[in-house]
């Protein structure tokens, strides 16, 4: 079982940063891998980026590519997501997931991310 706590979440103007973290519980932590997704009032939730357990390779959707950097601390059992250039369309609650232990497929999908956080909104003014 792990538990997700996320943080970071806030009122930026189009252009600033933000920086989510997400904070989970267990003691393996570094065997999952971890992604972010967001949803918007009235649109489904949708992949932002990813991080897997293994060989730290990282995942991005299109829209956000070159613009947010995600990572991980293993040793303090947080995922971070780095947010630049935000845009008003970025304006969205943020959840942070886990896969299963060891997790080996697709990491955009979020029918493959068991665990989630409660979300933290993130809003972008114009």
């Amino acid at each position: 079982q792990v538990q997700l706590v996320e943080s970071g979440g806030g009122l930026v103007q189009a252009g600033g940063s933000l920086r989510l973290s997400c904070a989970a519980s267990g003691r393996t932590f570094s065997s999952y891998g971890m992604g972010w997704f967001r949803q918007a009032p009235g649109k489904e939730r949708e992949f932002v980026a990813a991080i897997s357990w293994s060989d730290l390779n990282t995942y991005y959707a299109d829209s956000v590519k070159d613009r947010f950097t995600i990572s991980r601390d293993n040793a303090k059992n947080t995922v971070s997501l780095q947010m630049n250039s935000l845009k008003p369309e970025d304006t969205a609650v943020y959840y942070c997931a886990a896969t299963i232990p060891a997790y080996s497929g697709d990491y955009y999908s979020r029918a493959n991310y068991r665990y989630w956080g409660q979300g933290t909104q993130v809003t972008v003014s114009s």
